[in-house]
């Protein structure tokens, strides 16, 4: 029987639709096309595509599974090397991961890899009648530092063989970047709140709005008897690019509007956090934040929208299914331009503080590509005399982020970086003892999945180092 060329696709809300709500906008595979999908696997023997995911499924096994209807048991195989499932299936960037390795890509479309987990998963929480049982505990205590995905997936994978792990979260939501930073229609926080009860029905405590740094400290964590600590606090401190005018009203960080938006819950007629409503909004950035970013202005009600990116749509990091969404939704790009400077103005009349004024406009130059710089990138460079203004009433940075330095202060003989990310060796060891890392708070931003791997990696050590291995 010929194998169908393309992937199946994915159903989605019509963009003049979504671009006005925060309901998902991938609506999932039914039974019938998902089935159809895992027909296309080749299930090769040298699974290639298990080289290319960072918490190793067996990708063929679960696939293999689902050809046969066999939905939960594919979910099974999933959990054996992954904590977040249904969060991965939707937000996973398979296509430079697991798909780009599938031997069906060289001549047709890989297997939609993301899509089958995303339905096992969903399938398995749809269906599922008991929760996970929680292991006998083996009388260890590790303490885990920040509920994103690395310290979900470390705490996961220790559970797994009876841990008695306790992870602090500084919000007063479990998730880290997964509630706070992704918006609702590309992940639900219902989603996210079922993966956290998964890790919770195995044994995980959850102690929210602690600020480890700040209301206690990683050698007070020891002192309360934990014998190993895992770090995993992410990159949330913002980055800007120094020009004048970043301080005016109406600038924000990316980290900043969605945190209003995804956790403070400002898209609410009368929230208790403000945040722009309507007007012109200029998101300067072009990776998958402010794709975010720009994507959930134009559902608060922005008038016009446009991303405002120094290079060209090639070198565009974003992920392709997010640009086209974002394309759809009717976001302007403005490519190869940069901002120079944000100006405002003064209202006294306004019933905000009007000491620093407000944005109104943004000034840019044209930019042209030159060499490539040692990320292998061509270098923008700008186009004297190219200068010209635009009309802005809201600006959001999205120019990435580098880890919070509270924890990193407030622990002696942890050693870090010159961008200050934490020094860890192979199998997540930090400078001190029984102390490990990973995740954004090693790297600075990356992607769910990387964050996952490097969660897993410390696990596999701690388990090494309390058991004697």
């Amino acid at each position: 029987m010929p194998v169908n060329p393309k992937k199946h696709e994915m159903p989605t809300q019509a963009p003049e639709v979504r671009a006005r709500n925060f309901q998902e906008v991938a609506l999932g595979y039914t039974k019938e096309v998902a089935v159809e999908e895992a027909k296309r696997c080749l299930n090769c023997k040298n699974k290639p595509c298990v080289e290319g995911c960072p918490v190793n499924i067996d990708i063929p096994a679960f696939i293999a599974r689902m050809k046969e209807e066999d939905f939960e048991g594919a979910y099974q195989i999933i959990t054996k090397t992954s904590s977040l499932p249904a969060v991965c299936g939707r937000v996973c960037p398979q296509e430079t991961q697991c798909e780009c390795k599938c031997t069906l890509g060289i001549r047709f479309e890989p297997v939609g890899i993301g899509r089958l987990e995303r339905f096992a998963a969903d399938w398995h929480n749809a269906h599922a009648e008991e929760a996970a049982k929680r292991p006998a505990s083996n009388g260890h205590r590790v303490a885990i530092v920040g509920s994103g995905p690395s310290g979900l997936t470390c705490a996961g994978d220790l559970a797994k063989k009876g841990y008695e792990v306790t992870v602090f979260e500084a919000l007063h939501t479990a998730g880290g970047v997964l509630v706070y930073g992704i918006p609702e229609f590309r992940l639900p926080k219902a989603i996210v709140s079922k993966e956290v009860d998964t890790l919770k029905s195995l044994g995980v405590s959850v102690e929210t709005n602690i600020v480890v740094g700040k209301t206690i400290t990683v050698d007070e964590l020891f002192e309360m008897g934990y014998e190993a600590v895992f770090i995993g606090s992410g990159a949330g401190l913002p980055g800007f690019m120094g020009i004048p005018g970043e301080s005016l009203k109406g600038v924000y960080s990316a980290n900043e509007f969605l945190t209003r938006s995804n956790l403070m819950k400002a898209y609410r007629e009368h929230p208790d956090t403000p945040i722009m409503k309507g007007g012109k909004v200029a998101v300067v950035g072009g990776g998958n934040v402010a794709m975010d970013a720009a994507r959930t202005a134009l559902r608060l009600g922005a008038e016009e929208v446009s991303i405002v990116y120094r290079r060209s749509m090639e070198e565009l990091p974003a992920r392709k299914e997010e640009v086209e969404h974002a394309q759809e939704e009717g976001i302007r790009f403005l490519l190869l331009n940069n901002p120079v400077e944000i100006l405002g103005y003064q209202n006294p009349e306004d019933p905000r503080d009007p000491k620093n004024g407000f944005v109104k406009s943004m000034r840019c130059i044209k930019m042209e590509l030159g060499e490539p710089d040692e990320k292998g990138r061509r270098r923008p460079i700008p186009i004297p005399g190219s200068e010209f203004e635009m009309e802005v009433d809201t600006v959001i940075m999205s120019i990435g982020t580098s880890p919070n330095p509270l924890i990193k202060n407030t622990t002696d003989g942890l050693e870090v970086n010159r961008r200050g990310g934490i020094i860890v060796n192979e199998d997540g060891l930090t400078s001190r003892e029984a102390v490990y890392a990973g995740g954004d708070a090693v790297t600075g931003a990356a992607t769910v999945i990387s964050a996952m791997g490097a969660g897993k990696t410390a696990a596999k050590a701690i388990d090494a180092y309390l058991s004697g291995k």
